[in-house]
């Protein structure tokens, strides 16, 4: 079955995780799977320790057109696409990728341009996501930068 958390949702686990890792909580695997990505980002922290600001900013779009939440969940994505190597290659593709960029953090931002594309072509054309096509953008990137 697929999960399909609600936008509130997201950000109530995103802040919630954020809490326990300050409050030093025990956390499921996916928190703490969230809690290194969040860490990962400092400049989202002050957006993350406010749930109910959060949740109140669901309607207001950013400036910088960039959500926390949506990132966080794209690297959250290409961690579990990558446990599981789904679609198929994708682990490797993310691997190579990460050892040209010398970076797993830089790798997923590279992925997450590709993950983007492929969800909006989707979307926009009313098929099935692509996953070859993914993973063949996550290669290009591995081998031109």
């Amino acid at each position: 079955m697929l999960i399909q958390p609600s936008q509130a949702d997201v950000r109530r686990f995103f802040c919630g995780v954020y809490a326990k890792a300050r409050a030093g909580q025990p956390m499921e695997a996916i928190e703490t799977l969230a809690s290194g990505w969040i860490d990962e980002h400092p400049e989202y922290h002050a957006e993350l320790a406010n749930v109910d600001a959060a949740l109140r900013s669901m309607a207001q779009v950013s400036d910088a057109g960039d959500s926390p939440f949506l990132h966080l969940s794209m690297h959250l994505s290409i961690s579990e696409q990558c446990s599981i190597d789904q679609p198929r290659g994708i682990r490797q593709a993310v691997e190579l990728l990460s050892h040209r960029r010398n970076s797993l953090h830089q790798a997923h931002h590279a992925a997450m341009d590709c993950l983007g594309k492929m969800i909006w072509e989707s979307q926009r054309a009313g098929r099935p996501p692509d996953g070859e096509a993914y993973i063949a953008c996550v290669q290009r990137h591995a081998t031109r930068d």
